[in-house]
């Protein structure tokens, strides 16, 4: 089993910033971890995601590169998502979560490829 606990969610106001942590425990047979977002009425989308063992890359989705930057301590198996310009259609539970399947050449963007989730910590930015 692999325990995630979100935290830093909030409300916050249209421009400014926020970090998200995601703390890991449990197995250590993690291949990946990434961040997933649902906003109301909307489907869970991918926001990025870090490998482990075989890599250290991280990918992100188009459209959030500089403004959201993933980093991880690895010494702490904490990742975070540091959230910069927040707008209002950021307002979602953010969730994270990890992989302890191996797939080679993948970048874990579909979150059917993650074992563990966490229980969400919820963005609201409204003015």
């Amino acid at each position: 089993q692999v325990q995630l606990v979100e935290t830093g969610g909030g409300l916050v106001q249209p421009g400014d910033s926020l970090r998200l942590s995601c703390a890991a425990s449990g197995r250590t047979d993690i291949y990946a971890m990434g961040w997933f977002r649902q906003a109301p009425g909307k489907d869970r989308e991918w926001l990025a995601s870090t490998l482990f063992k075989v890599s250290s890359r991280t990918f992100y989705e188009e459209s959030l590169k500089g403004r959201f930057t993933l980093s991880r301590d690895d010494a702490t198996n904490t990742m975070y998502l540091q959230m910069n310009s927040l707008k209002p259609e950021d307002t979602a539970n953010y969730y994270c979560a990890a992989a302890t399947t191996l797939r080679l050449q993948n970048y874990y963007a579909d979150q059917a490829e993650y074992d563990y989730w966490g229980q969400g910590t919820r963005v609201t930015v409204s003015s």
